[in-house]
């Protein structure tokens, strides 16, 4: 559950990856075998045989690396890869309701002509040069519609872009449109009155998970080939978890936050999702690094997220949190999944131990909801004092102003150092283990007509995002935390786990989590035909 609404690289050495040209085209619903081999860079540009055929599928079922190399070697141009993606969002995008706001494809593909015509003259803007990408709707893109999914910015067009927003173009990519969330990124369920729910990529049935759903599911069904999203409390984990990519929340400040005062202690963080670990480093490079308006961004280079991620992790020595020792509920079936998958690790040459914490984790959660409180109601008090815009807000966006205005300095003053104390405790089970596993989520996805669950193994859930409390471990202690597929339920629906490593270690976080993906190959599995079945319904009304 992001929220950012106070104001509306270049490729490392050739890596072992999936070669499209040649390949047979991808089978919905099946695994597809990814045979991997090195690029072969010495083919001159004239000399595209065969890449036109089989356009369609390969260039949509490329990694994002694959991608940047074919377009840099002019392999394929922009303006193919514009036109692929545009006609696969036009058949795709209604089944699921991902992408709003699109902007004119006649204007799209002039702005990727004009990418080809740097290319000729031997300009390449960096890794995202030619990348179609829409930008999740709660950050600020100048000159196209962000509406926070919400009716009180329904036609906001802003005139600046968010920092991160302005990298992602830097480094060469057209923004084709913008991908749907909650209202005010306020939950983890994508649904708002402006554009209606976003649709599960594996069963058009369930929720997408959220904020960032219409993300995860644009990348999941290879509408956009890497995606973008914000976390507070599982905005970016939740919904790769439940749509089968992987996505990471960086450490604190290594993506610099934007707002109304900067020097506020921020729980949310932008972040890059994925269907390969070697693209999120990517895309974390070009999101990642020092700005000058931003105290608190950190001050490492981005160049060395995109060191080599192959590493040897025998004797690395694992955490496994599972439910805290049965602090918190689980839907049956999510531990036993979880628990499968963790095997993996072992089988890398972690060595896996089950741990318990020393720690209040009530007071946590408690500390955590009056932090949220406090920046979430403040950001949205102005709108909530005026009777007319509260009325069309958000049950739970006027439940954190409320929430908000009963709170006393002391009352932040007092969530604050119960912040830091957690901190500590995380710290110190650094000082034991490399890592830390748990799950991402404490349920699968659910039906899509509901906003949340009102109870979980048989417990109640006493507020809106009570049920996605298994994600906020990792965003009080600020530190690295990548979600990983872990494979499916009986039903065929996702499920993922986190690693968290120590702050400021996120390059270690992706060494290990593309170990795991190597060992599992899960994001092989492709989401079922969207038109094998009748089409979900979405008409633009909230779900209640």
């Amino acid at each position: 559950m992001g929220l950012v609404m106070d104001e509306l690289a270049e490729a490392p050495a050739a890596r072992l990856r999936w070669n499209p040209l040649g390949a047979a085209p991808p089978v919905y619903g099946e695994r597809r075998n990814i045979s991997l081999q090195m690029e072969d860079r010495t083919q001159p540009h004239e000399l595209r045989t065969g890449v036109a055929a089989a356009a369609n599928a390969d260039i949509l079922n490329l990694d994002g690396c694959a991608l940047s190399a074919l377009i840099a070697a002019r392999r394929i141009s922009c303006v193919e890869v514009a036109t692929v993606y545009l006609d696969h969002i036009e058949r795709t995008n209604p089944a699921y309701n991902a992408i709003v706001s699109l902007r004119d494809r006649d204007e799209i593909v002039a702005q990727a002509r004009e990418k080809d015509g740097l290319l000729a003259r031997g300009v390449r803007q960096g890794w995202m040069h030619g990348f179609p990408q829409a930008i999740k709707d709660l950050a600020a893109t100048k000159g196209l519609r962000t509406t926070l999914g919400s009716p009180l910015h329904r036609e906001s067009i802003p005139v600046r872009d968010a920092l991160f927003v302005q990298r992602t173009k830097q480094s060469g990519a057209i923004v084709i449109g913008k991908t749907n969330t909650a209202e005010f990124g306020l939950g983890s369920q994508t649904y708002n009155p402006v554009f209606g729910t976003t649709l599960n990529a594996f069963d058009r049935t369930c929720i997408a998970g959220g904020s960032s759903g219409g993300a995860a599911v644009a990348l999941a069904t290879c509408m956009l080939p890497v995606a973008h999203g914000s976390d507070n409390a599982g905005s970016i984990r939740n919904p790769a978890a439940f749509n089968n990519v992987y996505a990471l929340r960086p450490t604190q400040g290594k993506i610099p936050s934007e707002g109304g005062d900067i020097c506020l202690p921020s729980l949310g963080t932008i972040g890059p999702m994925a269907r390969t670990v070697d693209d999120l480093a990517m895309l974390l490079a070009v999101q990642a690094g020092y700005d000058r308006l931003s105290l608190t961004s950190a001050r490492d280079s981005a160049a060395r997220i995109q060191e080599p991620l192959k590493r040897d992790f025998r004797e690395t020595r694992i955490g496994w949190l599972g439910d805290f020792d049965g602090y918190l509920a689980f839907e049956p079936g999510v531990l036993d999944l979880c628990e499968k998958a963790l095997s993996v690790f072992a089988d890398i040459g972690c060595v896996v131990e089950t741990i318990r914490i020393d720690h209040p984790l009530e007071q946590l959660w408690n500390s955590w909801i009056t932090l949220r409180a406090w920046l979430t109601g403040g950001s949205l008090a102005a709108r909530f004092s005026d009777p007319a815009k509260r009325a069309l807000m958000k049950e739970e966006a006027c439940w954190e102003v409320e929430r908000a205005l009963r709170l006393s300095a002391m009352d932040a003053f007092e969530a604050s150092g119960q912040r830091a104390a957690w901190c500590r405790t995380v710290a110190r089970l650094f000082e034991t283990f490399d890592f830390l596993v748990l799950p991402t989520a404490q349920c699968f996805p659910f039906d899509a007509g509901l906003t949340w669950p009102r109870t979980i193994g048989g417990r109640s859930m006493d507020t809106y995002h009570r049920w996605m409390e298994v994600v906020i471990p990792a965003t009080m202690a600020g530190c690295p935390a990548v979600n990983v597929p872990a494979g499916f339920s009986a039903n065929g629906l996702p499920m993922g786990l986190q690693i968290l490593a120590p702050c400021h270690q996120d390059l270690a976080c992706l060494q290990l989590a593309r170990s795991y993906e190597r060992a599992t190959n899960w994001n092989s599995t492709l989401p079922p035909h969207p038109f094998a079945a009748s089409r979900g319904q979405i008409n633009g009304r909230s779900c209640s």
